[in-house]
C-alpha cells in the first residue's frame, strides 16, 4: 500500500561525485512499476546535486525520460563541458593568478576563480527548459523544487524554490527560503565551488556553492512538506574507525580535498543523525501530549543510499583521464597522487570516472532493493495478460 504524504529526494553536492546519484536514480527507475510516474514530488538539490535535481524537475512528467537524460549526460561527460579545460584556458587563468600574487598590491583587479565554468552555462542552457518546471507543478507531476546557494555578503544559506501555492517561504538563523522562478543562474550559483568556480549574482548579492554554511541540508525538504526523505550521499556513511600513521606532510591537494569534504559531506551526515535522534524522541512521546503542548512536530522517515566504496580511491585510479592542462595543474599541488584523490574527485568530469560511479550507485541501490521498494511503498507491476 502506498504510504500517505509526499516523498522528497535530497541530492547533496560533490562535483563530479554527483554521477553516483544518477546510478542510484537509474536503479530506482528499474524498481518502479510505472517508469513514467515521478516517485519524488519534492526534489531538493545543492551544488552539483542541484543540477541533477533541476534536470529531474524539468522532465518530471516522465521520470524514465528524466533519468535517461541524466544518464546520457553523465555517461558521456568530459571536463570541457563544465569548465575550460584546454591548455590555453588553463594557462590564461594560471597567468592571472600569478600576476595577482606578484602585483596584486599595484592592481586592484583579482582573478574571480581558478577555472572558467562558462561551458557549464552553455550546457545547462541547451539541455534545460526551465519553463517546464512550473508546467509540471500545475499538472501535478511535481510539487516543489529547491536549489540552495550561499550568500557571500549575508552569509545566509538560501533555498530558492518553485512549488505549490500552499508553500510559505521561511526564515531561520542563517537560513532562508525565497520563492522565485528558477533559472540557469541559480544552478551556477549553487554549484560554484569556492575558489574553483566564480560566484554568480542573484538579485542584489553574489552567491556561491550551496554547501557552504549549509547547517541543515535536509531542512528545505522538511519545510516543503516532506513526510519521507530519500537521501543520496556521495561519501561512505560508515568509514572504518582506523587512524593511520601519517609521517608525510599533506599536499595542498590533500588539504583542499579535506576542506571540501568537510563542506560537502560532513554536515549532511550530522543532519541525518540529528533527524534520526528527533524521530527517536518523537516516537517515545504520545501524540496527545504533543498536541497538548502545541508542538507541530512529526516523525520523518528517511532512507539513505551512500557509496559502498571510497570515491577518492576510484578517482585516483582515473585521474589520467583528465585533460593534460588540468592534470598538470593538479599534479603541481599533489592532486594526481592517491592522497590527493579527494580534490581530483570533484573535478573529474570524465566518462571513465563518472561511469564507474554510475555503476556503483546502481549496484548499491539494487543491493537494497527491498528497502527502496518498502520505503517508496511500491506495488509490483500487474502481470501482463
Amino acid at each position: 500500500m502506498v504510504q500517505q504524504g509526499r516523498t522528497a529526494l535530497v541530492l547533496s553536492g560533490g562535483g563530479a561525485r554527483a554521477a553516483y546519484q544518477v546510478g542510484v536514480l537509474s536503479a530506482v527507475r528499474e524498481l518502479l512499476p510505472d517508469k513514467r510516474t515521478n516517485p519524488f514530488p519534492i526534489v531538493c538539490g545543492t551544488s552539483a546535486g542541484a543540477i541533477n535535481a533541476a534536470s529531474l524537475a524539468v522532465y518530471s512528467e516522465d521520470f524514465g525520460d528524466a533519468v535517461d537524460n541524466l544518464l546520457y549526460i553523465w555517461r558521456n561527460f568530459h571536463a570541457g563541458q563544465v569548465y575550460r579545460a584546454d591548455p590555453w584556458g588553463i594557462g590564461k587563468t594560471g597567468a592571472r593568478w600569478l600576476l595577482a600574487l606578484m602585483l596584486g598590491w599595484a592592481v586592484d583587479r583579482y582573478p574571480k576563480s581558478l577555472l572558467d565554468n562558462s561551458p557549464l552555462r552553455e550546457l545547462l542552457t541547451e539541455r534545460l527548459d526551465f519553463s517546464r518546471i512550473d508546467r509540471a507543478i500545475q499538472r501535478g507531476a511535481l510539487y516543489a523544487l529547491s536549489v540552495t546557494a550561499s550568500g557571500y555578503t549575508s552569509g545566509d544559506s538560501v533555498a530558492f524554490f518553485e512549488g505549490g501555492a500552499g508553500i510559505q517561504p521561511w526564515k531561520r538563523m542563517q537560513r532562508a527560503a525565497i520563492r522565485t522562478p528558477l533559472k540557469v543562474e541559480h544552478l551556477l550559483a549553487s554549484s560554484a565551488l569556492p575558489f574553483i568556480f566564480p560566484a554568480t549574482k542573484l538579485n542584489r548579492e553574489f552567491f556561491g556553492d550551496g554547501s557552504m554554511r549549509q547547517l541543515a541540508p535536509i531542512s528545505p525538504a522538511v519545510h516543503l512538506g516532506a513526510a519521507r526523505i530519500f537521501i543520496i550521499g556521495v561519501t561512505r556513511m560508515n568509514e572504518p574507525d582506523v587512524r593511520r600513521r601519517g609521517d608525510v606532510y599533506p599536499s595542498l591537494a590533500q588539504v583542499a580535498g579535506h576542506a571540501l569534504a568537510s563542506m560537502f559531506l560532513d554536515q549532511l551526515m550530522i543532519d541525518i543523525e540529528q533527524l534520526q535522534r528527533v524521530n527517536d524522541i518523537l516516537g517515545r512521546v504520545p501524540d496527545s501530549m504533543l498536541e497538548e503542548m502545541g508542538l507541530p512536530l512529526r516523525p520523518i522517515e528517511t532512507l539513505v543510499i551512500a557509496p559502498s566504496e571510497r570515491l577518492d580511491d576510484i578517482a585516483a585510479k582515473h585521474v589520467d583521464a583528465l585533460p593534460i592542462g588540468v592534470r598538470t595543474m593538479l599534479g603541481g599541488i599533489g592532486g594526481t597522487k592517491r592522497a590527493g584523490g579527494g580534490l581530483a574527485s570533484y573535478l573529474l568530469f570524465e566518462k571513465p570516472f563518472t561511469r564507474a560511479l554510475i555503476d556503483l550507485g546502481y549496484r548499491d541501490t539494487m543491493a537494497r532493493a527491498d528497502d527502496v521498494v518498502a520505503f517508496l511503498g511500491l506495488k509490483p507491476a500487474p502481470d501482463a495478460p
